[in-house]
């Protein structure tokens, strides 16, 4: 039985409960409460009173919300030394689902907060996310990419939150290999200003710039193959009868091959009566390796 059929079952009344026994929920996912909205709500219930309990559970001698934290608050605000809430039995795994349920279908949510509800609730249920997509009643898709807004570092997740920027400037920072370069990044995004197409040109071209200042590192492996292909030169000329010789010599920045070829043996594989004026060492350098 879910908790929303178990509290529908209870039929609780209302009861009048000093605001000072109250506390809130540990597994309350909105972690910043807009001060705006909390002095609308003061004035609201000044001028009409509480039109809807808060929803409470009992904790031994005190209270622990299950919902209404923010209509608490602004009772608390006023002065008010009592509340009118309804009290339920229920367990501490239920009221944890219903205080994120109840939240994450609030759309005024932060980003990182709807994230870390989905996350806990993913655990509460011990379900896949797949299932938890389906209770929550948004697609798999969304879910997970909700849930990997997680790997942003929190000084990243600060600026987003302080900045008011979307969940989807967050994704696109995720486009950024390190938490370095994702910091970095949201600085400059909310100095800027930057709405969401601008900060996906803006990543794209942090994207492309590091992808061309990536250079190609050449490794002995390398060198090895140019001198491999030298030595089966030498060995090509050797079965056809040309004695040719090799020397490989090492100086501070460089590889010398040398390839020395006796004029006699390679006129007379050619049927040449006369010898070229010049036949001088063939001598061949690499680059040194580092």
């Amino acid at each position: 039985m879910s908790a929303f059929d178990l509290l529908k079952k209870q039929n609780a009344a209302v009861e009048k409960i000093p605001v000072a026994l109250i506390h809130p929920n540990p597994f309350q996912p909105r972690r910043n409460f807009s001060e705006e909205e909390l002095h609308r709500l003061e004035q609201s219930i000044a001028e009409n009173g509480l039109i809807q309990p808060i929803s409470v559970r009992k904790k031994e001698k005190e209270y622990e919300i299950i919902a209404g934290e923010r209509r608490l608050r602004a009772c608390a605000a006023l002065g008010m030394e009592k509340i009118s809430a309804v009290v339920y039995e229920i367990s501490d795994k239920d009221a944890a689902v219903w205080a994120m349920v109840e939240n994450l279908q609030r759309s005024d949510l932060g980003v990182f907060e709807e994230a870390e509800g989905i996350e806990k609730l993913v655990t509460l249920w011990n379900t896949d996310r797949e299932e938890a997509a389906r209770r929550l009643g948004m697609a798999p898709s969304t879910l997970s990419n909700k849930l990997r807004l997680l790997k942003l570092p929190g000084e990243a997740r600060k600026i987003i939150t302080e900045n008011g920027l979307s969940e989807r400037h967050a994704r696109e920072l995720l486009r950024l290999s390190s938490s370095k370069e994702q910091i970095k990044a949201a600085e400059h995004i909310a100095k800027k200003g930057f709405n969401v197409a601008e900060t996906e040109r803006y990543i794209t071209s942090l994207c492309t710039a590091k992808k061309k200042a990536q250079k190609p590192v050449y490794i002995v492996k390398d060198v090895r193959v140019f001198i491999n292909t030298f030595e089966r030169a030498i060995g090509i000329m050797k079965n056809s009868g040309i004695n040719a010789v090799s020397t490989m010599t090492e100086s501070e920045d460089n590889i010398i091959y040398t390839v020395s070829i006796p004029k006699n043996s390679a006129f007379q594989k050619q049927r040449r009566t006369k010898p070229i004026k010049t036949a001088p060492a063939y001598s061949a350098c690499a680059p040194s390796v580092i």
